[in-house]
């Protein structure tokens, strides 16, 4: 990995291109964008540098278009060109014509490329884990946006902003997104699992689904099986458990049988043919003995039926790693910012989505060559520091600077900001900052400021 990361950071910097090349070549968004860059117009935006400025403002704590233009009026002087305009908007225009077939392209394919690349060593028992979960994001509120991804139906009109819903699918392996879904908040099929079913193309023979309870339907399992993939997930608290009936593994380890239920309504009768009238399950008790967890015994469902091969302590172990994908959200919505989106338009708005986490997957890029050449597991690095370090050092492939230099500095500079290691700690779920003493808006704004004239 270190030789790749090497080797594709010289050839961008020969061919001159802006300092993001070095973590995104121009080939593989030309190679996105498809036949859409023949139909590009635009002098200073071309498409790869288009992408590279919308990278830069993705990664930037301040993400405003003022600051991603000034950063490329910056490296083009260093390159010893005429400044372009400061104005943001041609910057804006050509960021509107980006297709979002290519964002999506992007995302996946620096996703994949890493978890592919990534050693032997960083699988669970040579199987690629999928660690999956979903969240929700706002949006400015905009008459488009509202029409796309309505408001709570709960909050009065005006008083609130566009909400969706998001589902993410990590790699365990090297925390990049591999594929994501985007949809509403409220509706029908608009939840976590019925997100996720649009994503169930992209497994693959022998992968393991991490996920919590929310994915543990008959029909969420059966499909995945259906695709020869696994789960590891925890079981409903609906469903009820007894360790008495089944075929008995161990101790709180059993087989057990669940039958197809009626058809649902999403669901037609093709797809629910093709189904088996039952499955074999396993069924493992976790309970939890450290300080400070809430839960104190929880059932973990799974697929892998083998005891020798897959432990129920093992088990145990990779479900717990699901925190992960908690982890990797707040990198995403509070150190990425991806909390609250600032396009005014849905089209840009799902743009913007997919552009942040093709930004996460390049980061997690340069996270993982550091931690393979320090001899860490990745997910042992930390994220924040990586993005501060990026962030600081990339301006600086526009200088004389040899590569290996600045490689290595790079590489030793992340792979020295660890995650603090504090396993069971105790905190509780207190804030000590108090708020503002604002009221909350309960009608929208324009009424306040008639009323106060």
């Amino acid at each position: 990995m270190d030789s790749a990361f090497r080797r594709m950071v010289a050839e961008a910097r020969q061919q001159g291109d802006l300092y993001f090349a070095g973590l995104l070549p121009e080939d593989r968004i030309l190679e996105a964008f498809g036949k859409a860059r023949w139909l590009w117009r635009g002098w200073v935006y071309t498409p790869a540098v288009t992408i590279w400025v919308f990278l830069s403002q993705c990664l930037s704590g301040d993400h405003s278009c003022r600051e991603a233009v000034a950063g490329l009026i910056a490296w083009r002087l260093a390159q010893g060109l005429k400044a372009c305009s400061a104005e943001t908007g041609a910057y804006c225009t050509a960021r509107d014509e980006v297709p979002e077939e290519a964002c999506v392209q992007l995302m996946r394919e620096t996703g994949r490329k890493v978890d592919e690349e990534s050693p032997p060593e960083w699988r669970w028992h040579g199987h690629r884990v999928l660690d999956v979960d979903g969240s929700t994001l706002t949006m400015p509120d905009t008459p488009a946006n509202q029409a796309e991804y309505p408001q709570m139906s709960s909050q009065k009109r005006g008083c609130g902003f566009p909400i969706a819903r998001f589902v993410v699918v990590f790699s365990l392996a090297v925390g990049t997104v591999l594929e994501a879904a985007l949809g509403k908040y409220q509706g029908k099929q608009t939840g976590e699992n019925s997100l996720f079913r649009t994503l169930h193309p992209a497994l693959q023979e022998g992968d393991v689904v991490l996920a919590d309870r929310y994915f543990s339907g008959w029909f969420d399992l059966a499909l995945i099986r259906q695709r020869e993939g696994h789960v590891v997930i925890r079981k409903h608290q609906l469903r009820a458990t007894d360790f008495r009936t089944g075929e008995r593994l161990g101790t709180d380890d059993h087989l057990v049988c669940w039958k197809k239920p009626a058809r649902p309504k999403w669901m037609s009768k093709e797809t629910y043919a093709e189904l088996p009238d039952s499955l074999t399950l396993r069924e493992v008790r976790v309970r939890v003995t450290q300080q400070g967890f809430r839960t104190r015994e929880l059932i973990v469902v799974t697929t892998l039926l083998d005891p020798e091969k897959y432990s129920a302590e093992e088990i145990a172990k990779l479900y717990r790693r699901r925190w992960q994908a908690e982890l990797n959200l707040r990198s995403l919505k509070v150190v990425l910012q991806m909390d609250h989106l600032r396009c005014l338009t849905p089209h840009r708005v799902r743009n913007e989505f997919y552009m942040h986490l093709t930004a996460y997957n390049l980061i997690r890029h340069v996270m993982a060559v550091a931690a393979a050449k320090a001899g860490r597991e990745p997910w042992t690095v930390s994220f924040k520091a990586t993005l501060q370090t990026v962030h600081r050092l990339l301006p600086l492939l526009a200088s004389r600077i040899s590569t290996d230099t600045w490689c290595t500095a790079l590489l030793k500079a992340i792979a020295d900001h660890t995650v603090g290691d504090r396993p069971d700690r105790v905190e509780p779920r207190v804030k000590k900052r108090r708020p503002k003493p604002y009221r909350k808006m309960t009608k929208p704004r324009q009424e306040y400021k008639n009323r106060a004239a």
